[in-house]
């Protein structure tokens, strides 16, 4: 787990502890402080982790319809990207904003780095924890990498088109 992740442009110290299965698929849970666990372990284990700081991990093979709860019960939520090639943790970070409303913080979890940022931010992410071998500082800079967008997005809905001044 990172000491430090990139929430709302600003390096900040991480004050989640990120709950994985082990090799067998058991979860060690902390008895304290603000816990991130898999979305199917918290569906299974709602109750016992009733009263816990809690936030959940889609896995890129969840499908965040099957929340059962409204999704701003959670005060963050992440999407884990395992490898650089799967790109199912966009989609899931776009649904959370856009359909069902999400607005706490949306984290970006798993193989993310500097050239990820803009294209995460752009879908609505608003949290990062930047891989162990990367340059959290360096990772920083990546949501600036351009300027100007064609797309309408989560964080610019109108395209380039509709932006542009009318000249007659």
């Amino acid at each position: 787990m990172p000491k430090q992740v990139i929430i709302n442009r600003d390096i900040v110290d991480n004050r989640w502890t990120r709950v994985v299965a082990d090799e067998e698929g058991g979860v060690s849970v902390p008895g304290e402080g603000a816990i991130l666990v898999p979305y199917q372990y918290w569906l299974g284990h709602r109750e016992e982790l009733a009263g816990r700081e809690v936030a959940i991990c889609f896995a890129p093979d969840d499908e965040p319809e099957s929340l059962p709860v409204d999704a701003n019960t959670f005060p963050m939520i992440a999407c884990d990207f395992p490898a650089f090639t799967d790109g199912r943790g966009f989609s899931i970070g776009r649904l959370l904003r856009v359909r069902y409303g999400f607005t706490g913080e949306l984290r970006a979890v798993g193989d993310v780095f500097k050239d990820t940022l803009n294209y995460l931010a752009r879908c609505g992410f608003t949290a990062f924890e930047v891989r162990a071998d990367k340059d959290i500082n360096e990772a920083l800079k990546g949501i600036d990498d351009f300027t100007e967008f064609y797309q309408s997005s989560v964080d610019v809905p109108s395209p380039l088109f509709l932006r542009r001044p009318v000249t007659v």
